[in-house]
């Protein structure tokens, strides 16, 4: 049974004295764990905390009110049932006498054609009303586990997210930032199962979309196995609170992903000291906005990097901490100086590699030195700068460096920190500005490059446009592009398309009135 007569009767006698909703959650054992005083029209379930979720399908505890008027379940009722995903919820109506009256009982359903979240149940009297509990929740889960793992993989222990996009501008742009959103969780190893599309007329404050489309799209994330949502945008900090509220899911925006993908593939110390930088600044004027969002964050995505649980720090710790992670970049900096310096003194041109992240840069500078630096088809494959030296005939060489790739709407604090590696492209003689012409948007991709070499004071810098993977296109369409853009066009895989490259730039860096010279 879900509640013994004596129970229930004392709660509807109580609750018929006082004028208000009584509540009990009640553990699979039977125990009462928590027993809630509302008001004359509902209660407020208090937090789960001890019952928390994970990959369980049910929360283990199940919830037993009354209805004073002895109504039928409300859609308030429902909506808890299925966010919080309570075994099953129920109440009991209030008879005239106080006695028990209507049992009007629900629980959720496994995954079906109809996607209906939960099955409600006529309403009987309560004496008439009888359930096995144990073997009957026993079956549902089981019958919730089968459902779900013809849906996903349960043995894949990496995140299953929904990607939510929320934008007022064009349907164009915000699918194609949501097309590199999927690419960059993608590239953090996260599975996506949906992706979930707004274009509201103005944002919700809290929610960026509707109270009831939020709650909508939690519900149907749980019922999908889904272990985190994926904001294709920055969310403020009272977001992040307000979001953490509804829902114990994961809850990251672009940000935070991006900082999880830096923290994943930073090896250097340096690239390191960076990351976590970025990650403290990021989490900072988070920290003044309290709640359990925060500690769901602290493993896994949106939690590698500083190390230390997120409700155990104060600003005053991150602010200090901030302030030594500073101290060591600069130090860090000062080092990188002396070797930059020495590179320059040695009077061999220096020629840095800058584009959008997943254009090649790396295979490029591969084939032209015969390097083996990783290369991978993710977004920011690399992120440690590499340095190689390329010799030309007639004695000449040159330092050819690689650096990280550029992104759309870089996090501010990632651009902030990783400004000091970025800065050693002043010491360039050259940069290759490398672009995959074969991707639909490279103009775009070409546009925000150059944005974020205008924000470091780099774009007064002799460039060359190289249009990288000309191998996938039309030649003739390639052609006209290069002639257009005024670029040159190889395929990094194709060494035989590379001389073209190196005789462009040994004509920037050594013919009598090169743009080098020009700069100097």
């Amino acid at each position: 049974m879900i509640i013994t007569p004596e129970v229930a009767r004392t709660l509807t006698e109580l609750s018929h004295a006082i004028g208000r909703q009584i509540g009990l959650l009640v553990n699979r054992s039977g125990q009462i764990d928590s027993v809630i005083v509302g008001n004359g029209h509902e209660i407020v379930i208090p937090d789960l905390t001890d019952y928390r979720l994970g990959r369980k399908r049910l929360r283990g505890v199940r919830c037993l009110h009354t209805h004073l008027k002895n109504e039928p379940l409300t859609r308030d009722d429902l909506t808890d049932l299925a966010l919080l995903r309570l075994d099953l919820m129920a109440a009991i109506g209030v008879r005239e006498n106080g006695q028990p009256g209507l049992l009007s009982m629900a629980h959720l359903l496994p995954p079906n054609p109809e996607n209906k979240p939960y099955e409600v149940f006529p309403s009987v009297d309560f004496y008439q009303f009888h359930l096995d509990f144990d073997p009957f929740i026993a079956s549902l889960e089981r019958e919730m586990e089968r459902g779900l793992a013809a849906q996903v993989n349960l043995r894949d222990s990496r995140e299953q997210a929904i990607l939510v996009s929320v934008s007022t501008k064009s349907r164009a742009v915000q699918e194609e930032s949501l097309a590199e959103l999927r690419e960059l969780a993608r590239s953090d190893n996260v599975v996506v199962l949906d992706t979930v599309v707004q274009r509201p007329k103005e944002m919700h404050p809290k929610y960026l979309m509707g109270e009831g489309k939020i709650r909508e799209l939690i519900i149907t994330s749980l019922q999908q196995g889904v272990t985190l949502l994926i904001f294709d945008r920055n969310l403020a900090p009272g977001q992040v609170k307000a979001l953490g509220e509804i829902t114990e899911l994961k809850v990251i925006d672009r940000t935070q992903l991006i900082l999880d993908i830096f923290a994943r593939r930073a090896h250097s110390r340096d690239g390191k000291v960076q990351v976590e930088l970025a990650q403290l600044k990021y989490l900072l004027p988070r920290l003044s906005e309290r709640s359990t969002a925060l500690s769901r964050l602290t493993g896994g995505i949106g939690g590698r990097g500083p190390g230390e649980t997120r409700l155990e720090v104060d600003r005053r710790r991150v602010k200090d901490k901030i302030a030594r992670l500073e101290k060591e970049l600069e130090q860090l900096s000062l080092a990188r100086r002396e070797r930059s310096s020495k590179r320059v003194k040695s009077g061999i041109p220096i020629v840095s590699i800058v584009g959008y992240t997943n254009v090649g840069k790396s295979t490029l500078l591969n084939a032209l030195t015969e390097s083996q630096v990783h290369t991978e088809h993710l977004l920011f494959a690399t992120l440690d700068t590499t340095t190689r030296r390329l010799r030309f005939p007639q004695e000449r060489e040159i330092i050819i460096t690689d650096t990280v790739g550029f992104i759309q709407d870089l996090p501010p604090d990632l651009l902030g920190a990783f400004r000091p590696t970025l800065d050693e492209l002043q010491d360039a003689d050259l940069l290759i500005h490398l672009v995959d012409v074969s991707h639909p948007n490279f103009e775009q991709h070409v546009a925000a490059v150059n944005r974020i070499l205008e924000d470091l004071k780099l774009h007064r810098m002799p460039q060359l446009l190289v249009f990288n993977k000309e191998d996938r296109m039309d030649p003739v369409e390639v052609k006209n592009l290069c002639r257009i853009h005024g670029a040159i066009s190889v395929s990094a895989i194709h060494p035989e398309t590379l001389p073209k490259l190196t005789s462009a730039i040994e004509e920037r860096l050594w013919s009598p009135v090169s743009s080098v010279e020009a700069h100097k």
